[in-house]
């Protein structure tokens, strides 16, 4: 099992330099958390887009649903100890992510600069999606 971040998801879908999910991990395998879920619907400008990625999106596996005030706790505490090593996280979602990720014990796979800081501090396991990058 795997935590799809929404920057994965975003250069899944992307015209240019897209890269194929399928090379890390099979669909039943890929895991949301809400945080995801609400990043990758509030990106969607097409009503009929909108509604049949939400369609899909809503057959898959979630963990931490609903989410607990310690969740959150513990997504602060992971941007506190980032910036204390010298990495600003951008996103506190990231981080929300990441305790998800940590507190499920899955690896999130992304396309984003701040994981790997978060996993420097912490025991998140992170795979960039940098490096499979496929012809469009």
């Amino acid at each position: 099992m795997m935590l799809v971040d929404t920057s994965a998801w975003v250069r899944h879908f992307a015209r240019r330099d897209p890269f194929d999910l399928r090379e890390f991990c099979p669909a039943e395998e890929r895991v949301l958390c809400l945080p995801v879920y609400q990043e990758i619907l509030q990106g969607i400008r097409e009503e009929g887009a909108f509604r049949r990625i939400r369609d899909s999106l809503d057959a898959a596996v979630f963990v931490e649903e609903p989410m607990e005030r310690s969740l959150f706790f513990e997504a602060a505490q992971l941007y506190r100890l980032t910036r204390r090593s010298g990495h600003t996280v951008r996103s506190g979602t990231d981080c929300l992510i990441a305790a998800c990720a940590i507190r499920h014990n899955l690896p999130v796979l992304h396309h984003d600069r701040d994981f790997p800081a978060i996993a420097a501090i912490s025991t998140l396991r992170e795979i960039g999606a940098h490096a499979a990058v496929v012809d469009p």
